[in-house]
Order: structure tokens, then sequence, then C-alpha cells
């Protein structure tokens, strides 16, 4: 029996649980809390801790059957995708798929992280400066270990998306840090030194000044909320923001869909709104303007092959989440009513999958739910554009017949089309908010479902 104790001990092997990849946009996750403990007993699949990416709460499962022998981070700590975050002891093989494999880039930095985690808090230096720059865990913590404060890490150049401070970035800077750059040699010849342009630092944006009075209430973030808020203080941050108007006449579209509606739902059994027929126009205008549908990495820019809409949904609670719709040009009208219905009913029971907010290539917002006749909408990084659909209204509008203009009463709506001015000009821009605005006007009013 002792003998075979031992060879069973021998057997057990330690299997690293790793932060799994949750998308390409996606680098890190919070933990949220932790459902085991060390020393428990887990079933493989079984869920061993709460994460939460931007705006989804998901469950990470054990990838093997085992005692849990080690927690690497704790409760609120930021974790890195790739990063170790437990071991189990098993007797299965250690070679079983784990997690999803990240790039091996990120596997790379990501490593260090656990182990200097447990030396140093995770909030040694904020995630984000008062300027609203991005700064990963292994960053924060090579400038702890090197002494560098947070106003000397804002003039430290990034190369990374939207000007992000790399790991190579800091190392690099490591070896200079507080030299002077040499002038050249002048060859004997006393010249008057010309200026040299020097790189002005990131100015820290002052946060004003709060004061409260009596019977004021104050009220704390929920998690949703500072994601979100970090979301939109970054893009204006990274995007230099322009906005396009377009009004347009869509009475054919609003009276087909007061005709058909019914007809759809018994037929179909689903209900048709007016989100997929705008879907489906906005997948017309960037077929004929790709360029729209694209995402800027440094200095190079991504076009996407595929039309991924996202559709900005409110929440019970007052939040905001925005899925997906994948592959929106390969879906006819009842397959986007369908995606559109059910995407929207489980976001408002917070029932979406992490994959189902992640991989958008251009969004919507229906700002018309709620009144508004137009908007200004933020970007949702890391696209580049982002449509704003005002209410329908009816008004008295020129039209033009082969018998001379008349005045009618039409159903008009605003079309608020923001772009990222670093990609997307005005003519591009404006262009393509127009186009939308005619697939509109130019609904078939005699259509078949």
């Amino acid at each position: 029996m002792a003998i075979f104790a031992q060879r069973l001990k021998q057997k057990m092997a330690q299997v690293e649980m790793v932060m799994p990849k949750m998308g390409e946009s996606v680098h890190e996750a919070t933990i949220i809390k932790w459902l085991k403990s060390e020393g428990d007993m887990v079933e493989a699949e079984e869920s061993v801790l709460e994460i939460a990416t931007d705006k989804v709460d998901s469950e990470v499962p054990a990838p093997v059957a085992g005692k849990i022998t080690k927690l690497m981070f704790a409760e609120g700590d930021v974790v890195q995708v790739g990063s170790v975050i437990a071991m189990i002891s098993s007797d299965q093989e250690a070679a079983a798929p784990v997690a999803p494999t990240p790039a091996k880039t990120e596997v790379a930095e990501a490593a260090p992280v656990a182990a200097a985690s447990q030396a140093a808090p995770a909030t040694v230096l904020e995630k984000r400066s008062e300027s609203g720059r991005f700064y990963s865990p292994l960053v924060r913590n090579i400038a702890k270990e090197e002494g560098i404060t947070m106003n000397e890490l804002e003039t430290v150049p990034g190369t990374g998306e939207g000007g992000r401070v790399t790991k190579k970035d800091i190392l690099a800077y490591l070896p200079n840090r507080g030299k002077q750059v040499a002038q050249p040699a002048s060859n004997g010849v006393d010249k008057v030194a010309a200026p040299q342009p020097q790189a002005q630092p990131i100015q820290p944006i002052q946060k004003p000044a709060v004061s409260t009075s009596a019977g004021d209430e104050i009220i704390e973030m929920d998690r949703m909320r500072k994601l979100i808020a970090e979301h939109m203080v970054m893009s204006k941050h990274v995007s230099p923001h322009v906005t396009s108007f377009v009004e347009a006449d869509v009475t054919n579209l609003v009276l087909w869909r007061e005709k058909m509606k019914d007809e759809f739902q018994q037929k179909e059994g689903e209900k048709l709104t007016f989100t997929p027929l705008f879907v489906e126009a906005v997948v017309k205008a960037i077929k004929d303007f790709p360029m729209v549908n694209i995402s800027v990495d440094g200095d190079k820019i991504i076009k996407r092959k595929n039309i991924n809409v996202g559709m900005a949904t409110a929440l019970k609670s007052g939040n905001l989440i925005v899925p997906v719709i994948k592959n929106a040009d390969q879906k006819n009208l009842l397959g986007l009513a369908k995606e559109v219905n059910d995407l929207a009913n489980r976001a408002r029971d917070n029932k979406l999958k992490p994959e189902e907010i992640q991989g958008g290539t251009y969004t919507i917002s229906n700002v018309g739910t709620f009144g508004n006749v137009m908007g200004t909408p933020i970007i949702n990084q890391p696209q580049v554009a982002i449509l704003a659909l005002g209410a329908i209204r009816k008004k008295p509008a020129v039209i033009e017949t082969p018998y001379g203009d008349t005045i009618g009463i039409r159903h008009m709506m605003f079309l608020s089309h923001s772009y990222d001015h670093r990609v997307v000009d005005g003519a591009l821009g404006g262009t393509f908010v127009k186009r939308v605005a005619e697939y509109l006007e130019q609904f078939d009013i005699n259509r078949t479902i």
C-alpha cells in the first residue's frame, strides 16, 4: 500500500491554471471572487473564480480535476491574459489543454506579472493616470522597482496602441534616464546652436475640485460604471472625434414595418423592430465604404474583413453594454431580427457571454429610444466610427413630384455619425452617413417578407 501511495504521489502533476484569452482586444481581467480556496477539491470544468472584463462578468472553470494547491492572486487584482492564476495538483495529464493559448508576446510579458504581484500590491501605481493614459500591471511593477513616479512615467514615450507604454518602451527608457542628449561637434567652427525641439511631457489633467453641501448624496460607482467611464475617457483621449449629421425621410420604411410587423411575428415568431432594418442599411453602406470598417494600430490601419455590428443596449441598472452581431452582412432580415431580439433580451438579463460583446467593427446607438432627435456618440474603441439613430418624428416636409413641389407630413429622423479624424476624413465620414440615409429613404414599400 505504501509503495502504491508513493507511485500515486509521483504521478500527481502540478497543472497551471491561466487567465484565458477572451477576445482580441481583451488583455487583462479583474478577479471579482474566488469560488474555491487553497486545499479545495475541484472537478474538471467546475467554476473556480469569477472575473470581469470590459462590462461582462464570467466564470473560469478548472482545466482538470484535482486539488487547488495555490492561488496566485487576490480578489480585486487586475491580471494579464496568460498569467498563471492558480495551481492544481492532478493525476491527469498536464499536457491537457488548460486554457485558450494567448500569443507568445503576451505570455512573455504576462509571466513576470504573477511573480511581481506577490512582491508588491497591484495598486502601487494607478492603472490609468489622471491624463487617461493606460499602464499595464507589468509596466507599473517595473516602474515601482526602479523608483519611477507617476509624473515621470507620464514622460516616457509609448509605442503601443494609443501611445501606451509597453515593456519594451520602459526598458529602453531606463539606461538613458536623467541623461542629456549630447550635442554633435561643430567641426571647430563656432556656431550658434539651433534650438532643438524637445518632446513635451504629457501634462496630467487636473481634476476639478468637487465640494459637497448639506443634503447631497454621495453614490459610489458600481464596477460596470467605472469600466464605462474609463473606456469613454480613453476613447476621447485616443481619437479626435468629428460628428456629421444627416436628416432622412424614412416614411416608406415606417409604413412598411407598420403594415408587416404583425404578419412577420405570426409567420416567423419574432418581433420586427426598427433595429434590424437600420443594421441592414448600415451593412450596405459599409460594403460601399469599407474604410469605415477599420481599426488603428499605431501608424497602421487594419482593414476588417468581417462586418460585425455592435448595438448599444441600455440595461435596467442604467448602464450600457454593446452586444455584437457577428457577420451581419451574411444575414437576411429574419436572421438579423432573431439575433437583435436575442442579444437585446439576454443583455438586459445579464446573460451575455464574453465573446458576444467582443469583435465589433462598427457600432450603432439608437438614441431615439429615449426621445432624442440626435446625439454625438463616443467611438467604441478600437473601432473608428459610431452611428447614433435619432427619434422618428412626423414633420412637414417638401415633397418633389413630377408636377412640382408640395408640402406633406413625413416621417423624418436624424443620423449622427461620429468618426476618428485620424483616419476618417469629413468626405468619407459625411458621405458614409449620407449613403445610410439614402438606403433608408429608398426602402421598397412593396417588399415581401
